[in-house]
């Protein structure tokens, strides 16, 4: 399977509307839904935030240009939100998921959907 399917089947759940596909390091883009590319700055913040969150914690994670309200930051997840979207961001053994889900999914929906795939991708050594 190409990278681009694992993006295009996170949007075919109708939980996430736009998703990319990562390095590990955030240093080149794997795969992404239309238009949903993240810049150098934003991408490596996200990248060194899995393995410390205290930047991210004292000044947001920021997607697009968005500032989200950071939820969680560990060495697997982070979460944000704003209003009534999000962004889910999972790092795997090679990659790190970045997922945004609109204001009719549940946030809890959405990250199942996410975490489901990571879990995948960590078992085939991904």
């Amino acid at each position: 399977m190409s990278w681009q399917a694992y993006t295009d089947n996170l949007i075919a759940t109708g939980k996430i509307d736009k998703a990319a596909l990562y390095s590990r390091a955030g240093d080149s883009l794997w795969a992404q839904s239309s238009g949903f590319q993240l810049d150098q700055k934003e991408i490596f913040e996200l990248a060194r935030g899995f393995d410390d969150p205290s930047q991210l914690q004292a000044t947001g994670l920021h997607v697009l240009g968005v500032k989200y309200f950071l939820l969680r930051a560990d060495e697997r997840s982070i979460y944000g939100r704003q209003d009534t979207q999000g962004v889910i961001c999972v790092r795997t053994k090679q990659t790190i998921l970045l997922a945004h889900y609109p204001p009719t999914t549940v946030a809890g929906d959405a990250t199942a959907v996410v975490e489901k795939l990571a879990d995948y991708l960590i078992s085939v050594g991904y």
